[in-house]
């Protein structure tokens, strides 16, 4: 089931923010995954109303799946222009997944069917594209404020783990547009990102507005964190991993209905493992996509 929107006011925040809710129609002590969507060039991709795909696996797997609209989304941006942070509100993204950790209990009473549902002790990150810089800063990953020099931790600890799909990678080899566009990109440290995390990357993700670095420079989280992390490299992927943004979006350009769903099988195997102490599910998985004839990706882990 999907609810949406719920409707959270936030001091200090120029708007209310709007959340989407999807959660399976039945199960108790839920473990719920917060997700923080991109910045592309489509108007409502990047809010609450995006990533169905993604979403809808997740929840059809056991997860509740709370997608707030960021400031930073187009949906907004007309409203925003010159609110401090414009346009992009790196920190404020941040932020909000905070804000919703704190108000998980209003969530589950405002959403039909889902009071007492969730197991706030089970609680993980997720982001694509430069939500993935999102949920990295969630995870431990810190930057350098390009206002005023200090450095920045938005570290989480309720956060137990994450998964950062097509991320931004190290800062110091921009050179494309976005690089003056950006700056705090440039100031990126992976190595204290402790957090387990599972960081997926597509083999033909090139990323020249950002750096002529090539697609390994989405892998970039893997390499500069320390662990436990593991990397799934997508064969034949592009920036939007088959089509995670949305059904039948225009800029996907490696559009894979099989695609999106491995990264949706992948990706919910390694956070229930990483929850549930114990369990198994991402052996299986990975030993599974080890042994098919025609593997999606690959995998390695530190």
């Amino acid at each position: 089931m999907s609810f949406g929107p719920v409707v959270l006011s936030v001091p200090g925040r120029p708007v209310d923010m709007q959340v989407r809710v999807s959660a399976p129609a039945s199960g108790t002590g839920l473990p719920v995954i917060l997700f923080s969507h991109g910045h592309g060039p489509s108007n409502h991709l990047s809010s609450l109303n995006g990533y169905a795909p993604l979403v809808t696996s997740w929840a059809a797997q056991g997860f509740v799946v709370v997608q707030p609209t960021h400031l930073s989304s187009r949906t907004l941006s007309h409203r925003l222009a010159d609110t401090p942070g414009a346009p992009f509100f790196w920190r404020s993204r941040a932020e909000d997944m905070t804000h919703l950790l704190d108000r998980l209990d209003v969530i589950e009473k405002a959403v039909p069917l889902l009071a007492g549902r969730i197991d706030p002790t089970k609680a993980a990150v997720a982001g694509h594209s430069f939500g993935g810089f999102t949920a990295g800063l969630l995870l431990g990953a810190r930057v350098t404020d390009p206002g005023n020099g200090k450095e920045v931790s938005l570290i989480e600890p309720r956060m137990k783990t994450g998964v950062l799909l097509a991320a931004p990678g190290r800062g110091d080899v921009l050179n494309g547009p976005m690089a003056q566009a950006l700056p705090v990109l440039r100031t990126t440290d992976f190595s204290t990102m402790t957090t387990p995390a599972l960081v997926v990357a597509g083999d033909e993700d090139d990323s020249p507005h950002f750096t002529d670095r090539g697609p390994d420079w989405h892998a970039d989280p893997y390499t500069l964190s320390p662990g436990p992390k593991s990397l799934l490299t997508l064969f034949g992927a592009g920036h939007a991993l088959g089509g995670i943004p949305g059904y039948d979006a225009a800029e996907t350009t490696d559009e894979s209905p099989e695609r999106v769903a491995a990264v949706g099988r992948l990706t919910a195997s390694y956070l229930r493992t990483a929850l549930h102490p114990g369990d198994r599910t991402w052996q299986t998985a990975r030993e599974a996509l080890a042994s098919g004839p025609h593997p999606v990706g690959r995998i390695e882990s530190k």
